[in-house]
């Protein structure tokens, strides 16, 4: 039942469980209202429960708090239902009572008088919860083939080349990725092998020219661009 007199929270206690130790949880009582409230804590199981603060007298827009502590107990339970149960009971009172005008009578029903009610369960609690599992543990789950593909888009080809060999016994997709980079990386070499060749080709034909102190042939000239093009085509065409 929702009380307009008081704000109960937690709406339940929870309590830890722990043999042979006592363990304590607490509720924060809150006055709504502008008037002065007083309030009472009652429990189904006396004997197993001490509560500090039981009762009291609350300023308008005041607050509490209530200390339940359970005793100590000697086994371990079948299970974690438990039966027992609270109550807080509260009442509006007159402008700036004191405890010395708290008494049984504010609880007992008279005319014109609302005594509001709040009922809050006992939840027991593991007294030593399980440690979560450490994040370095989920990030070993990581296969090495995702591994193995950052690798080989943050290096070079040539290293990549050499990583995917060494996998490609086990894995055939990078065995077959393996020959198209080994495929690519041959006519590269090819392309650079030519290109170096007409050059020398070309540094040879120019000493000639100038030791017999003679002027570039036409035939000469159209040989030098017929090669710049043809070596730009090929450049052009190799994919890396």
């Amino acid at each position: 039942m929702s009380s307009t007199l008081l704000r109960v929270y937690p709406s339940e206690l929870k309590i830890p469980y722990e043999v042979k130790k006592q363990r304590s949880c607490c509720m924060q009582l809150t006055n709504r209202t502008d008037q002065f409230v007083a309030f009472k804590v009652k429990t189904t199981n006396p004997r197993k429960y001490s509560v500090k603060h039981s009762c009291g007298i609350l300023l308008p827009r005041g607050s509490c708090n209530v200390t339940v502590t359970m005793q100590a107990p000697m086994e371990m339970l079948s299970d974690q239902h438990c039966k027992d149960k609270f109550l807080v009971q509260s009442v509006a009172v007159k402008d700036r009572a004191t405890m010395k005008d708290f008494g049984p009578q504010l609880f007992t029903k008279a005319p014109g008088r609302v005594i509001e009610d709040f009922k809050l369960r006992v939840v027991y609690i593991a007294a030593n919860p399980p440690s979560p599992v450490p994040e370095e543990e989920e990030e070993e789950d990581l296969s090495p083939r995702s591994e193995e593909v950052c690798e080989v888009k943050n290096s070079s080809a040539f290293d990549a080349v050499h990583r995917c060999i060494g996998a490609s016994a086990a894995e055939p997709s990078c065995a077959e990725g393996t020959s198209e980079m080994l495929g690519v990386v041959g006519e590269r070499e090819y392309a650079v092998d030519e290109h170096q060749k007409l050059q020398d080709e070309m540094e040879l034909m120019l000493g000639k020219a100038r030791s017999s102190q003679q002027g570039f042939s036409l035939t000469f000239v159209v040989f030098v661009f017929m090669s710049s093009v043809f070596i730009g085509h090929l450049m052009n065409e190799i994919k890396v």
